[in-house]
């Protein structure tokens, strides 16, 4: 009788399993992912749905299909998380029943989101079940002193094995669960490590079934590997409902959630919070945020408008041109791509005979964030032309509009919705592609300078 196999090869980036090490993975394609792990005798699956209504017979539980027509939806199936800025990243709220991953660099906010999350649940009704892997009852405490009184029904609970948290939260009935984090979880019938492959997977498939089945939201926190992913099997995305990325840099005080997945929303929507000594606290006009403190006639600097999902964002482009000490010209990018800057260079000299090859090439995106959507390529264009003229642009001047390698300025796609920010703020000018000229409708309060190509916006930024 052949001896059972007591180890498994399973895929790092996909959780694909296999008898035998494989140097290509057959689910990914990707090199070099798998990795051998002790594995246990699985136990019988349940024969539980978890959307479908359960009907007695004498074979034990079956499934009866629903028709669309038989399925209510109610306004309080989201909840509220007391901030605006999460509440739009999430599509509106919080959907009973979902199960949303969070993941971020160490030391970003994480922790202290969600429990300032869950204080603002607690008090509003809502019964909310905090379990944590990595601290302490008193190093919670501690992190809540911080973020102020705390009060309604909000349960602490350090624990890591997932069969008594199983039990707590069936016991508890909590509305919304919060697990610190998913790496740390660990089943006992699989013999492989907390954080590895099978319990990570083995562990987001029984929080999944805890979700759909008794309509309580699931917040899973998940480590970030240096590549700036969620640690663990690539399977771990597909099965949650919502993936969300806590960005910034740790000695900034701004934070920047962003979805990147969301069956409940759209997703590229992003939310912004500002560290402050009571924890997190969200930034209302984010385009404001990113426009203080810019100067008033310095020349290279020039004011962009970027969507972010739904959400018009005004931010600002520098460009500074010198002339190279070396015999190869340098050329930096900081917030956008480097390739697109030197194509946009390249259009430049090309389109518009300026002759930058004896001159190093600095482009920054102000504020920390990193902006890759093409409406941008005008406005960097526009900086770099007027650092080299050394001539300021007028504050007041906003410019937007896709490039491509014949020098055309292009259409954008909801150009009203950024004309109608940048009026908001103030702004007296916009120069935009003439074709979302054509198509919007009229604007009073502010100029607009429709161009077809980059001659034309150099000559309109002239006026």
């Amino acid at each position: 009788m052949a001896k059972a196999k007591t180890t498994a090869f399973f895929c790092k980036e996909c959780g694909y399993e296999s008898v035998k090490w494989l140097g290509q993975c057959p689910g990914c394609k990707d090199w070099n992912t798998f990795v051998e792990e002790p594995v246990g005798k699985k136990e019988p699956v349940s024969k539980r749905g978890i959307g479908a209504v359960s009907e007695g017979g004498h074979s034990g539980i079956k499934v009866k299909p629903s028709r669309l027509s038989e399925i209510l939806l109610d306004e309080q199936d989201r909840m509220k998380t007391g901030y605006d800025e999460l509440d739009r990243v999430l599509g509106g709220g919080v959907v009973k029943g979902s199960l949303v991953l969070v993941g971020g660099d160490p030391g970003i906010g994480k922790s202290t989101l969600l429990l300032q999350v869950c204080k603002n649940l607690a008090a509003s009704g809502r019964k909310v079940l905090y379990i944590s892997g990595e601290e302490s009852l008193k190093q919670i405490k501690l992190r809540a002193n911080r973020i102020g009184e705390i009060t309604g029904d909000l349960l602490f609970l350090c624990e890591t094995s997932l069969d008594l948290i199983e039990g707590a939260i069936r016991e508890e009935k909590p509305d919304v669960v919060i697990i610190d984090s998913i790496q740390t979880m660990f089943r006992e019938e699989i013999s492989s490590a907390p954080g590895s492959v099978s319990q990570v997977r083995e562990s987001t498939n029984i929080l999944l079934q805890i979700a759909k089945g008794s309509g309580i939201a699931v917040f899973l926190v998940g480590h970030v590997t240096k590549e700036g992913v969620v640690a663990g099997p690539r399977v771990l995305e597909h099965m949650v409902d919502t993936v969300l990325y806590f960005e910034g840099e740790r000695s900034a005080s701004y934070r920047i959630i962003r979805g990147v997945k969301n069956r409940f929303g759209s997703t590229n929507e992003i939310g912004v919070f500002e560290m402050v000594e009571s924890g997190l606290a969200e930034v209302a006009n984010p385009s404001e945020f990113m426009l203080s403190g810019r100067p008033e006639d310095a020349s290279g600097a020039v004011v962009a408008c970027s969507m972010e999902g739904t959400r018009p964002m005004l931010l600002e482009v520098q460009a500074l041109i010198t002339a190279t000490a070396f015999g190869m010209p340098r050329r930096t990018a900081a917030g956008t791509d480097y390739n697109r800057v030197n194509l946009l260079m390249a259009v430049l000299e090309k389109r518009c005979h300026y002759d930058l090859s004896h001159f190093d090439a600095y482009v920054n995106i102000t504020g920390g964030l990193r902006m890759n959507e093409p409406a941008l390529d005008l406005a960097i264009l526009m900086a770099i032309v007027s650092s080299m003229k050394d001539r300021a642009v007028d504050s007041k001047t906003i410019i937007f509009g896709e490039v491509g390698l014949s020098g055309e300025v292009r259409a954008v796609s909801m150009a009203q919705q950024r004309v109608n920010e940048a009026k908001k703020l103030g702004f007296k000018t916009c120069i935009l592609p003439k074709i979302c000229m054509e198509k919007m409708g009229p604007i009073t309060g502010i100029r607009l300078i429709g161009v077809g190509n980059v001659r034309d916006a150099i000559v309109g930024l002239s006026d």
